[in-house]
């Protein structure tokens, strides 16, 4: 058995004037619709901007026979599915009191409102929870900006979105390499596919996350490897270890070179074996926080189709 509803309808607009219909008839699906879904069908199908009020009068349900092939209501109000399968996390969890990175100060992470100190401050029922963060600007999956480096370069509020979002990306395998560090041999066979993309280095160092062994003899790239990087026209380079640079070398010649070319440095990336060499598009955004040469982000690759 089909089912059609019949019903007036008066729109008012939020600009002035207003639209009426009468004895306007749809397919349902089964022996019911709300105002509500004949309201939102009304302003999808007509593609109707400024919309204040709609009212929906004398509604019906009629058995008839549907007029469409498929159902007129349910096309309309059909909500597309996101594909979150082809979106891959980059980025670890950030706790209270966990220390992300040796000798800097552990996040901590509080309530300056809870849900329950906010009842009463609002309608029955209804409760907020605001939260304050204190940690170091390279907590977590971080972001340096050339002025992380460089005193009179961009901070990460003046550096170009388009430099850190929707990148074209490539990974660069090297799980299992002996040895922390990464000289541009290591990155050569991959030459001539790195010129504007992201490059991110998976060496496996991110299943040390969260315990002690991830602050000591991590994988870094030597100064030929940033230097190979920037002449192979790189836009971004990420790498799943705690810091690009060897943390015993105070010259920090990777970020020197790379921040130096206006290439930003992603660092603490996880799950990179999770994403194909090739053919995904890469973004990590941080607040657009004036004065601050990094900041932390929430990284993440979209598949492509």
């Amino acid at each position: 058995m089909d089912f059609r509803v019949a019903f007036d309808f008066e729109i008012e607009f939020s600009n002035g004037g207003g639209l009426k219909g009468w004895d306007f008839r749809l397919d349902i699906e089964g022996d019911s619709i709300s105002d509500a879904e004949l309201a939102d069908y009304i302003v999808q199908d007509l593609r109707l901007l400024m919309v204040g009020t709609v009212k929906i009068l004398n509604k019906r349900i009629l058995q008839e026979r549907h007029k469409r092939a498929a159902t007129a209501v349910k096309q309309v109000l059909r909500v597309p599915k996101l594909d979150t399968s082809a979106i891959i996390d980059l980025s670890p969890v950030v706790r209270d009191g966990q220390a992300t990175y040796p000798g800097l100060p552990a996040p901590s992470i509080k309530d300056f409102l809870s849900h329950e100190d906010s009842r009463g401050r609002y309608a029955e029922g209804v409760t907020f929870q605001n939260g304050r963060i204190e940690m170091m600007a390279n907590s977590g999956t971080s972001l340096d900006a050339p002025y992380h480096r460089f005193p009179d370069a961009d901070d990460v509020a003046s550096f170009p979105l388009s430099r850190v979002v929707d990148l074209d990306g490539i990974v660069v395998r090297l799980n299992g390499m002996m040895g922390r560090s990464i000289e541009q041999q290591a990155l050569m066979a991959v030459s001539g596919q790195l010129a504007g993309r992201a490059v991110l280095i998976e060496t496996g160092f991110s299943s040390r996350w969260g315990t002690p062994g991830y602050f000591v003899n991590h994988p870094f790239l030597t100064a030929g490897a940033a230097t190979y990087l920037r002449d192979q026209g790189v836009v971004l380079v990420g790498i799943d270890s705690l810091n690009v640079d060897d943390t015993d070398d105070p010259s920090r010649p990777a970020h020197s070179i790379l921040l130096a070319a206006n290439i930003p440095v992603v660092e603490s990336l996880v799950d990179l074996q999770k994403l194909p060499s090739s053919g995904f598009r890469f973004s990590a955004a941080p607040v657009r926080a004036e004065g601050m040469g990094a900041f932390p982000v929430r990284a993440w690759a979209r598949i492509s189709g």
